[in-house]
């Protein structure tokens, strides 16, 4: 058996598996091989949609199930022990990994990420590879872990026996909280993008730090009913028997596996607390209030808790005077970690003040980048009455027959203040026309209206626009709201995949969180999102990929400008914060403090009506009914609206929004990969798969086929990407068999074997085969009816004959000069 020739796999199997075996390392419960951590990433552009390659790594290495501390790739023998090793470190970059190993089957090159090595990378022996005992040791010393702390890490996760594992990022997410709690930190934040599964997070979480023993009794608090009935039969469903819900109310819940569960409750009519439960989850806005006889925490000693989790911790939790914090103030003794999507908090608190640096943070971008979120494709659309404004005639009389005030009302006033009707009826006929011709009138969407008024408006026009289908089902068109008990009684239905209806949905601010539309396919804005917290959360409504239904990307329309966001470099950047205080600075900014908004502008003191105000301390309370008189509205009928500009933009491969045309963005793409002509011709050339170059192209979002059906013409890939990318004239794959026809390079074969090649040749012209020197393709016709694979390889003089005849043959059509 020659090494050399052996493949990447048989090297594994026979050098490097036994290498690992002999140095202890379980092959059970330590070794994965040809571990894909990323699912591919998902690429847009208008309807066509590509999955590109996801990450594979050869090895990982565990000291415990989900505990990865070492990573190997692997090359063949031919290649050098090192070839696998920037390869290795792109990949446990990605995973936080310390470890990374490289090897050709001779032996290992070890690089060690932790900096306490006296040089990043040695050279190892095939029987040197260091042991399970030898990497933990050096995973303890890069992390400072004590014995009591490594314990605490080691635990295992709680494993349902289906074969369901962690995400990566999960993993780092979880690993990370562990690793800082069992150090002794107490306030601990979480950074994950809307649809990563932070719930799931917080339950491997809960469940290792309350089976090491470390924590015994832990609240978990939301804002949203829905968020703690689905969390308590799902995720959190192994705490059954030892959980329950602070509420009053009983209620069945259905499963995600379609089962029925009643819920457990804590507390009986009188709101009497049962304290023998463990885990318990809590509605915030249930266990406080305004009045003293609200504060049902209280009822709870100081240090009944040692662990609370809460969930959405953007929404003011870390504010002096909210709601949330008087909870967090009454258990600080407690460990309170805390999860959010956007931890960019509002110019008046910031959690990541109270909290401290995110321990990990997995944003939007990563997930659409590693095809775990869908992509997005934005449709703006400029009504004239908002980009020109709109003053009365003079004496213009409103429905009430009252004299409209004189001014000029634009995009900030219009369904707050001033109601054109022909405006909202003109926002119905674009999404239903959207929906029409996308084909799919049944898409899940979401229209987030200004407040439950225009809800209920838009409701009524959008079932006027679509009334064969409320004909066939009145839930076809929903409002639901916090104030609309028949549409909140709807909202389980709309989430649930298997529910057909309702499919549209307006509604205010009640579903821009914590609601799980997997989905969802269309995001509708007809109100403007001047928090950059709430416009996260909007857009993370439709960033869940749901497989079954092929939903892989979603739309989002916007009306009002409110997508001016996604220009803002904040948008998916690392997290960041307002206000900075120095080492003896209060936590929460002074109110005096000047503050800037998310361009750097300077922001009056009061927030203005283009800001949505999540927690007003000198207001009521989050939840609470409003008081006073609310607004007049203006009603102001027969002005009229129409459209004035549409655009479409996509997402390029950095996941920024871009406005240029397909061929454009292929151009750009490919110049990326191949520097020069020179460049392309030269890695065309020594690659006998040409295969392999499409292949790499498709991995990164390029499919040709694509940009070929944009073009109508019938081009080989090699043809397209010398005319897209640097305006080579094209030939048609007749027109380059025509070529090699004329200058005759068969000459020098006999009868059979050049029949053979102007075969291949005509088959090329036709089909565009491009694996043209496999054997197998003579098992076809017409090359059956020639004589035998043997026979007609054998005129060659033997297949390495046959191999080179070919390749010559593929020279000759790629001949950039013919």
């Amino acid at each position: 058996m020659e090494k050399r020739s052996l493949s990447e796999r048989d090297i594994c199997t026979k050098f490097i598996t036994p290498a690992l075996r002999k140095a202890g390392w379980d092959e059970v419960t330590q070794i994965r091989e040809e571990v894909s951590f990323t699912k591919g990433r998902i690429i847009v552009r208008g309807k066509l949609v590509s999955r590109g390659k996801g990450k594979r790594a050869d090895y990982i290495l565990s000291v415990k199930p989900n505990i990865p501390i070492a990573i190997i790739e692997a090359k063949e023998n031919s290649l050098p022990v090192a070839a696998g090793m920037q390869q290795g470190l792109e990949y446990a970059e990605t995973l936080g990994i310390p470890f990374v190993f490289s090897s050709n089957g001779d032996g290992f090159v070890f690089h060690d990420r932790t900096g306490l090595s006296p040089v990043p990378e040695t050279t190892l022996a095939l029987d040197e590879f260091p042991s399970p005992a030898d990497l933990w040791a050096r995973y303890r010393a890069w992390k400072g872990l004590s014995d009591e702390a490594a314990a605490v890490t080691l635990q295992d996760y709680f494993d349902d026996g289906s074969g369901k594992s962690p995400r990566y990022y999960q993993v780092n997410a979880v690993n990370a909280a562990i690793e800082a709690i069992a150090k002794g930190q107490d306030r601990v934040l979480l950074v994950m993008a809307t649809g990563t599964g932070k719930t799931y997070t917080a339950f491997q979480i809960i469940w290792r730090l309350w089976k090491a023993g470390q924590k015994k009794r832990i609240l978990f608090l939301a804002d949203r009913n829905v968020l703690i009935d689905q969390t308590m039969v799902n995720d959190f469903r192994p705490f059954a028997g030892i959980m329950a819900k602070l509420s009053t109310q009983s209620k069945t819940i259905e499963r995600a596996d379609g089962t029925l569960t009643d819920l457990t409750l804590a507390m009986d009519k009188k709101r009497r607390i049962d304290t023998s439960y463990e885990i318990y989850l809590g509605l915030y806005q249930a266990i406080t209030g305004p009045d003293e006889s609200q504060k049902l925490y209280k009822e709870f000693s100081p240090d009944f808790f040692d662990l609370i989790v809460i969930d959405e911790c953007h929404r003011g939790s870390a504010a002096d005077d909210s709601a949330w914090r008087e909870i967090l103030d009454h258990f600080s003794a407690a460990t309170q970690i805390g999860l959010t999507a956007t931890p960019k908090e509002t110019e008046y608190a910031s959690n990541i003040d109270y909290f401290g640096a995110p321990v990990y943070s997995y944003s939007l971008k990563q997930g659409i980048r590693d095809g775990f979120l869908a992509p997005y494709k934005v449709i703006k659309v400029h009504i004239d009455r908002d980009v020109q404004g709109y003053r009365p005639v003079q004496g213009q009389l409103d429905r009430d027959g009252e004299e409209v005030e004189d001014r000029i009302y634009n995009t900030k006033d219009f369904d707050r203040t001033l109601v054109l009707d022909d405006r909202t009826k003109l926002v119905a006929q674009k999404v239903t026309d959207f929906l029409k011709q996308s084909g799919d009138r049944m898409a899940k969407t979401i229209v987030f209206c200004v407040d439950q008024e225009h809800a209920a408006r838009m409701r009524q026009a959008l079932i006027n626009e679509n009334a064969d289908l409320v004909a066939q089902n009145h839930r076809y068109v929903m409002r639901i709201t916090g104030n609309d008990k028949e549409g909140l009684d709807q909202l389980g239905n709309f989430i649930d995949p298997e529910a057909a209806y309702p499919v549209i949905v307006t509604t205010s601010r009640l579903l821009s969180t914590g609601v799980d539309a997997q989905t969802c396919r269309l995001i509708v804005l007809d109100r403007e999102v001047g928090s950059m917290t709430e416009f996260k959360q909007i857009v993370g409504r439709g960033t869940r990929v749901h497989e079954d239904t092929q939903k892989l990307y979603f739309t989002v329309m916007d009306f009002r400008g409110s997508t001016s966001h996604f220009a803002d470099p904040e948008f998916d950047g690392e997290p960041v914060q307002i206000y900075q205080p120095g080492p003896d600075d209060p936590i929460t900014p002074p109110d005096d403090a000047p503050q800037t908004g998310d361009d750097g502008e300077p922001l009056s003191p009061e927030p203005g009506t283009d800001e949505t105000v999540l927690i007003d301390p000198a207001g009521p309370v989050a939840g609470a009914r409003p008081t006073g008189n609310p607004i007049r509205k203006v009603y102001v009928d027969g002005v009229g609206a129409q459209i004035v500009a549409e655009r479409v933009e996509y997402l390029d491969e950095s996941g920024k929004l871009v406005t240029e045309s397909l061929r454009d963005y292929t151009r750009k793409a490919l110049q990326k990969q191949f520097s020069s002509l020179d460049a392309f011709l030269k890695r065309w050339n020594s690659e006998q798969r040409k295969e392999a170059v499409i292949e790499e192209l498709e991995a990164e979002g390029l499919p040709l086929d694509m940009i070929a059906a944009e073009l109508g013409r019938d081009l080989d890939p090699f043809d397209l990407i010398c005319h897209i990318a640097f305006d080579a004239k094209p030939l048609t794959r007749k027109e380059r068999a025509e070529n090699v026809i004329k200058r005759d390079v068969f000459t020098k074969f006999g009868p059979q074997a050049r029949a053979v090649l102007e075969a291949l040749l005509a088959k090329y012209a036709d089909e565009g085969v491009m694996n043209l020197d496999d054997p197998g393709v003579l098992k076809i016709a017409p090359f059956s009816g020639m004589g035998s694979v043997v026979e007609l390889i054998r005129a060659f003089g033997g297949k390495p004959g046959f191999e080179q005849a070919v390749r010559d043959l593929q020279g000759a059509l790629y001949d950039i000069a013919g």
